[in-house]
């Protein structure tokens, strides 16, 4: 080829490449009230957390924006017993490194994400086994049969097994890490998005993959994403243009950005349940004035912090009303026998009778755990319970810190250093079994990822042989009736209190299109922004 070819045809190519490129691809930059600490897709199981990720990474299913299941890495599937799942991977997957995706990458993925440090052992039951059939084909093989086995599988997320191996990467990094690992600085996924810097709690780039496997919906070159912390910066940022999406808009600041001529907020129920947890476990808590005994063990003490807490100040002076009480740990729209279940009467003076009778006249001391930059207005809800329980005598100490700090010391990574606490629960597979098994389910099989939520170790055998029922039943009536019973047993040991389901408020310029899921997870993918 001549000279003149050889630029005729690069500039050919270059004018297609132009061509072939979205006409007005934008930077979108987003903030959110939490960080980003680590980008190994193992470390924390938090929707927000889980929302980052699926830029980079990908699971054998996905979840539109309905949240039905639909097939991604795994292009169909099939049951050929009640104890086998078939998984046919898709074909033609590269990573964002250019390796292909295949069979190992699962198989390993599934190994990876049960080992110590991970915080999403549960995403697969123990005792599977996980065989690969061939390149292309997966079988996983499991010891009791189980309908909902892949529903929370869009953030399973898989990673590349050739690429941990080459970084030091085969081992999940715990939340409570001290030192970044490799994988929780870098990310080599199938997604929709790479990753071109990362600076946690300063700032993360990711780049749009022009090797996607899927046509892309959004018309994004890169998103830029900033943790602020603070409200009011949040919100100034989202008004003068400085940024394009936040999430949370505070409460209080909803009718300003909506009465705003560059921004609004979008809004809608949510699914995540926000609760209280109490510390059951323990012969004497980690933090509280009561040493030889834990208070928490006896249920008239839980009835009285249960029946101190007044809900619908909550809900009319902290959440503005924008909340919905719930007498059960999971939203109304997940279980359709929800209205079957009452709360308890906000009765101070019952409760502090039951502190008397369980031997506390004068009440104790106790810390509460509570992160002050993951659910709406946390830490103010937090702080409204330091001053219901002081009505009964109990003396609250607030240690409220950002998520990352506070989960690294909650979860079980940490050794669930708590004794009393705040947490949000949105279950995975959008069914009551995950509520049942995870936050309910007894912690005291070490060979079992059964409660690894359970911050509290609340336990109720009955409960666990309710919990394994529902996974089995496949009569949708029966299997109803089983997860009240199981709800009724839990709700009259008082193991847990249930507050409130929180409303999704996201600020976004009207610059952008953006849809929302009632998960919340504010998912980019799908946002296009105009010049």
């Amino acid at each position: 080829m001549s000279v003149r070819q050889t630029l005729l045809a690069a500039a050919t190519a270059c004018i297609l490449a132009v061509a072939m490129a979205p006409a007005s691809a934008q930077t979108l930059r987003y903030a959110n009230q939490g960080d980003l600490k680590s980008l190994d897709p193992y470390t924390l199981n938090e929707s927000t957390t889980h929302a980052h990720l699926g830029h980079i990474f990908e699971g054998l299913i996905a979840r539109d924006k309905d949240l039905k299941i639909i097939p991604a890495l795994a292009e169909k599937w099939e049951t050929p017993e009640p104890t086998r799942w078939r998984f046919h991977l898709r074909k033609g997957v590269k990573f964002q490194n250019g390796d292909p995706f295949t069979a190992d990458d699962v198989v390993f993925s599934a190994e990876r994400v049960q080992k110590k440090g991970s915080n999403l052992q549960t995403r697969i039951p123990s005792g599977t086994k996980v065989v690969k059939v061939d390149d292309y084909t997966v079988d996983f093989i499991l010891t009791s049969p189980n309908p909902i086995l892949n529903s929370q599988w869009d953030t399973w997320y898989i990673m590349s097994k050739k690429w941990a191996e080459a970084n030091n990467a085969v081992e999940p990094t715990p939340a409570a890490a001290t030192t970044p690992s490799f994988a929780s600085l870098n990310a080599n996924g199938t997604g929709a998005f790479s990753v071109e810097s990362h600076q946690p709690g300063v700032k993360t780039v990711f780049k749009a993959n022009p090797n996607w496997w899927r046509k892309p919906e959004h018309n994004l070159k890169e998103i830029i994403f900033t943790p602020i912390g603070s409200d009011a910066t949040r919100v100034a940022a989202l008004l003068s243009g400085e940024v394009d999406v936040i999430e949370p808009v505070p409460i209080q600041d909803i009718t300003r950005v909506d009465s705003s001529q560059n921004a609004q907020v979008l809004k809608g129920p949510e699914l995540r349940t926000i609760f209280i947890g109490m510390d059951q476990v323990r012969d004497e808590l980690l933090y509280s004035n009561v040493k030889g005994k834990n208070p928490f063990k006896d249920i008239k003490v839980r009835e009285a912090f249960f029946k101190a807490i007044d809900i619908e100040l909550i809900k009319t002076r902290v959440m503005r009303g924008l909340s919905t009480p719930s007498a059960l740990m999971i939203a109304p729209q997940l279980f359709k026998l929800s209205g079957d279940f009452k709360r308890p009467k906000f009765d101070p003076d019952g409760a502090k009778k039951l502190l008397t009778e369980a031997g506390y006249p004068d009440g104790f001391e106790v810390t509460m755990d509570c992160p002050n930059d993951r659910y709406v207005n946390d830490a103010a809800i937090c702080q409204a319970v330091v001053g219901m329980l002081a009505r009964i005598g109990v003396k609250v100490t607030l240690l409220a810190q950002p998520k990352a700090q506070y989960f690294a010391k909650v979860l079980k990574p940490g050794g669930y250093q708590t004794s009393f606490y705040l947490l949000g629960w949105t279950p995975g597979t959008l069914d009551s079994h995950n509520v049942l098994h995870d936050i309910m389910g007894c912690r005291d099989d070490p060979k079992s990822n059964r409660g690894e939520a359970n911050l509290g170790g609340y336990c109720n055998k009955k409960v666990d042989e309710l919990a394994e029922k529902v996974l089995q039943e496949t009569d949708t009536n029966k299997r109803d009736l089983l997860i009240k019973e199981a709800f009724e047993i839990a709700a009259k040991d008082f193991g847990y209190i249930p507050l409130h389901q929180q409303a999704l408020a996201w600020g976004v310029s009207k610059k952008v299109k953006l849809s929302q899921r009632a998960d919340n997870q504010v998912l980019l993918y799908w946002a296009t922004k105009q010049d």
